[in-house]
């Protein structure tokens, strides 16, 4: 087997490329770059212009990454377009695995370094931590919230995971999700009782977003719920455990009287919406449970199953420190509704209002004890 080394390089991403749609990939290859620029061009010389490159270095640069690979990368016939070959196709396809997989920890990096280089020259600036299950709308909250000298350190983590780190004080506030009212015996509530005090924690209302089946591009298999995944045997990729989108599916399978074991499941499980989207868009499995915006970005299908709630919680004693303050006032200005409104299934819901938890999630019920009578 041949074998060989493909060493990247950490780059700075500029957020108005983020905001204009462009490559937005923190972790580099150049062949990958020449790769992507042929296969989109159709041509060496087309691509060298995309990448303001001679032709001459192009053609140089692939032929020895052919022979350094022991692999073919790029075909073409005289008057035809310029095309990967199939070695071709699997490295970009390879790519696009490992830009998936990486980019929650990637985009952790950059907070770090956004938020040390804040609080070292900005004595005005606040900086607030936030764990939290992986969504669309925190990093454009992130965007938004930055224009206001307010710095999120986003993590993203599994729900059960977020809360935790928030009762250990590795941060101010976390993000969750559930379904609206879900019940007292229900696998949310037991995932997440535990974990949460009325009295010790607040909500901070912030979102709806829509969760349901994605699949292939156009649903060629039917898939319209659980029960139809199950019957034909559809190759479901699953969520990482402790994700609140675990949680969730346990709640649905429940609910549609199934089990894990009725599903066929993808030995390989993905941290986040868009690893799992991309194991969808690669062909590898046919479908999975996730949010709406995440399918639609990428070009697939999606049938919605349950609207439901994204919380934002915090420790009753951080409701009204300068950062935390901050954070309420933004998610209340029109300007953020309107970002978030536009974003597939999402809706703002009571947001940046505080909230009492034993209202929002009533599973705890409170017994007054009897007075002995005398």
């Amino acid at each position: 087997m041949h074998s060989v080394s493909l060493h990247y390089t950490l780059s700075h991403r500029d957020d108005n490329e983020s905001a204009s749609g462009t490559d937005t990939a923190l972790l580099r290859h150049p062949l990958m770059d020449l790769l992507q620029a042929v296969a989109q061009k159709g041509s060496i010389s087309a691509a060298a212009r995309e990448l303001n490159l001679s032709y001459r270095h192009v053609w140089g640069e692939l032929k020895r990454w052919e022979e350094v690979l022991g692999h073919e990368l790029i075909v073409w016939e005289k008057g035809q377009s310029a095309k990967l070959t199939e070695f071709g196709d699997k490295l970009m396809w390879a790519e696009r695995q490992t830009q998936a997989r990486l980019a929650p920890q990637l985009e952790a990096l950059r907070a770090d370094l956004e938020r040390t280089f804040a609080v070292a020259f900005d004595p005005d600036a606040h900086v607030l931590t936030l764990y939290a299950s992986h969504d669309d709308a925190l990093p454009r909250l992130r965007e938004h919230s930055a224009s206001a000298g307010l710095h999120l350190d986003i993590r993203f983590c599994g729900s059960v995971d977020a809360i935790r780190a928030l009762n250990e004080g590795r941060c101010t506030l976390a993000g969750f999700h559930t379904q609206s009212n879900p019940a007292a015996n229900s696998h949310t509530a037991r995932a997440y009782k535990d974990l949460l005090q009325p009295g010790l924690h607040k909500i901070i209302g912030f979102a709806t977003r829509s969760q349901g089946l994605i699949t292939a591009a156009g649903n060629p298999l039917q898939l319209h719920n659980l029960a139809d995944v199950a019957k034909r045997q559809a190759s479901f990729v699953q969520r990482s455990p402790g994700t609140g989108t675990r949680v969730l599916l346990d709640d649905l399978l429940a609910q549609a009287q199934l089990s894990a074991q009725d599903l066929n499941n993808w030995p390989d499980e993905e941290p986040s919406h868009t690893a799992l989207s991309e194991a969808i868009a690669s062909g590898r499995c046919d479908v999975g449970l996730g949010i709406e915006s995440t399918a639609r970005a990428r070009g697939l299908g999606f049938v919605p199953l349950v609207q439901e709630e994204f919380h934002l919680v915090c420790l009753k004693s951080a409701l009204d420190t300068p950062a935390t303050l901050t954070l309420r006032h933004l998610l209340q200005d029109q300007a953020w509704a309107d970002a978030l409104n536009a974003l597939k299934g999402y809706q703002t819901q009571n947001c940046g209002e505080v909230q009492s938890l034993s209202k929002r999630l009533p599973w705890w019920t409170f017994k007054r004890a009897k007075k002995n009578s005398s």
